[in-house]
């Protein structure tokens, strides 16, 4: 296998869930591709937006999947296939109900913690042992049942903070490609 990192942000395709709170993972792939002024576009054997990028001399691939995000392992790995790419060289970014809005969590290999995108994505991999970037959304406000509030656009006083989340996301990512998981853990691990 190759030293490539495949970076594969989460969420559902299309304008109806582009600000979701489901979205944020893909929000971060978003920024990446911005900060490093690629153009994200479609992969010709996965269901996925996809740039090359360089972060420190590292290559990168940043993908943001085309499917809903039940469907998130196939596209992952396809590319992972396409580009030579061994788990431990992957990174998820996903939104995360048990974390506050704002927090960023790093961790390598875990549980699904019934996220449908993780559930997909260990499928299709037969394994689990890859990096996550967790993103804090909080939980839904009283009995909001949490799989409508993660379809729900962040509310507007909500707005600083998310766009914080974003680009310390892509920050984390770019630490995580370049120096340890404990170093960025401890940079990140708010």
């Amino acid at each position: 296998m190759t030293d490539t990192w495949l970076v594969v942000g989460l969420g559902n395709p299309g304008p109806t869930y582009a600000f979701t709170r489901h979205n944020i993972g893909a929000r971060v792939v978003e920024a990446l591709a911005k900060n490093a002024s690629a153009t994200l576009s479609k992969h010709k054997r996965a269901q996925a937006l996809v740039a090359e990028i360089r972060l420190n001399g590292k290559h990168v691939v940043i993908a943001a999947p085309t499917s809903f995000m039940n469907e998130s392992g196939g596209p992952t790995k396809a590319l992972a296939t396409f580009y030579k790419v061994d788990p431990q060289n992957i990174i998820v970014l996903h939104d995360e109900l048990d974390i506050d809005l704002g927090v960023i969590r790093v961790k390598f290999s875990g549980g699904d913690n019934g996220h449908n995108g993780l559930k997909s994505i260990r499928k299709s991999l037969s394994t689990g042992d890859w990096y996550r970037i967790r993103l804090g959304i909080g939980r839904p406000p009283g009995q909001q049942d949490p799989a409508d509030f993660v379809l729900k656009s962040f509310a507007s006083a909500e707005q600083a903070e998310v766009s914080d989340l974003i680009e310390r996301g892509a920050q984390a990512v770019e630490h995580l490609v370049t120096s340890s998981l404990e170093e960025t853990q401890n940079r990140f691990n708010s």
